[in-house]
């Protein structure tokens, strides 16, 4: 909503900021009397139809705070230029208001948009017509947060979004696998990252190169004023958007107490798919994923398993990677025997589990697999599955 005037953002604004004045009453508002702008020019009386008289006597008065956080929002919007990411309000009611927001608990009044400046022309709702959630534990397994970043990458090659929360972890991962799957030029939506703060402010501060790069390649979202601070309280609140957001919602690892198992309820209360990774049974970071498949969510070993359940037609480039193929850059540095150790997890695997995680073509595998095994560090076991040993 580029084309928003000052004096439309300062109504939307004031009436966020009214005391007392939630979404839901809010909406209700809206609802009753049209735009904002009409909201504050009723009287008493006739507010008192719709909310009690101490919310209307409040919605009668300017918020102290509102002239600041105007020209901080005025100021953010006018930064927007052609060629840098696009900053952009959406607020509800807009054409470009993600429909499904509408069907959540409560939508909210204002979306703050950070993003790629393909998006300006695009639209949200277009952008996201295809998307997955990828949430999971902040304290991941080396193996978790490989997992969550092979799968997001697989996943957004075949043209979904990878929705997140910009969290340390299985979040952080998830964008990065998203944004590795981009080619040179390219001007598809790889990732959306739904924050908790104001998007002024990057939390936690090690993504903020992060969150740089998914501003030019992606999309931050926030339904945050300008300037709110990592408050505990929005994060949790923040899921019901990144459930909202995607067609389904893969846990990749997570506690039994994990916020991401928030996320993957309010995908289920929607009627969307949840999928989750099963690890170890001795790992507490795979207990969230045992209890949800428990529950009816669907035990995935590939991003294939999430295609077809999503009924999305992507056939894989011909040809998979040899060992050789796989540059030390292309694994952070790694030897691909280790890269391949990582894979392999804690749990007895199979050779067929292992070339789909890893991509690499039978003869390679088995050669990593011999230098693992020689070197003491895997053991094979009947029925052709691995184990680690170390």
């Amino acid at each position: 909503m580029q084309s928003m005037q000052r004096q439309e953002l300062e109504s939307w604004l004031r009436l966020t900021l009214a005391q007392g004045i939630g979404n839901s009453t809010a909406r209700k508002l809206l609802s009753a009397f049209g735009l904002p702008q009409s909201v504050f020019g009723q009287s008493v009386h006739a507010l008192r139809h719709v909310v009690s008289e101490a919310q209307a006597m409040a919605l009668r008065q300017t918020p102290a705070e509102l002239p600041e956080l105007l020209e901080l929002s005025w100021k953010w919007l006018q930064e927007s230029g052609e060629g840098a990411s696009q900053r952009q309000i959406l607020v509800l009611g807009d054409a470009d208001y993600p429909a499904s927001f509408l069907n959540i608990n409560d939508p909210p009044l204002m979306l703050y948009l950070l993003g790629a400046g393909k998006l300006a022309q695009s639209g949200l709702a277009g952008a996201l017509l295809n998307s997955i959630a990828v949430v999971g534990s902040r304290n991941p397994t080396p193996q978790g947060a490989l997992n969550a970043r092979l799968f997001s990458k697989a996943l957004a090659e075949a043209g979904l979004a990878i929705v997140s929360g910009l969290a340390l972890g299985i979040d952080g991962a998830a964008h990065e696998g998203a944004l590795a799957s981009l080619a040179v030029g390219s001007e598809r939506l790889a990732t959306v990252a739904v924050v908790g703060t104001g998007l002024d402010r990057v939390y936690p501060k090690r993504h903020l190169e992060l969150a740089h790069r998914i501003a030019r390649h992606g999309l931050l979202l926030s339904e945050y004023p300008l300037g709110t601070p990592p408050l505990t309280a929005n994060f949790p609140k923040r899921n019901r958007l990144i459930a909202g957001l995607a067609q389904g919602t893969l846990v990749v690892e997570a506690a039994l107490r994990s916020g991401s198992l928030i996320t993957a309820r309010l995908t289920a209360e929607q009627g969307k798919e949840v999928f989750a990774i099963p690890g170890s049974i001795h790992s507490p970071q795979a207990r969230g994923c045992h209890a949800l498949i428990k529950q009816g969510a669907k035990l995935v070993e590939s991003a294939q398993d999430i295609l077809e359940e999503l009924k999305i037609d992507f056939q894989p480039q011909q040809g998979k990677h040899s060992a050789a193929d796989k540059s030390r850059d292309e694994l952070g540095g790694r030897d691909p025997a280790q890269y391949l150790l990582e894979l392999v997890g804690f749990d007895p695997v199979g050779l067929d589990a292992l070339q789909a995680r890893s991509g690499l073509d039978t003869a390679g595998l088995q050669a990593q697999l011999m230098r693992l095994e020689l070197a003491g560090d895997l053991a094979r076991l009947p029925g052709g599955l691995f184990q680690r040993v170390k």
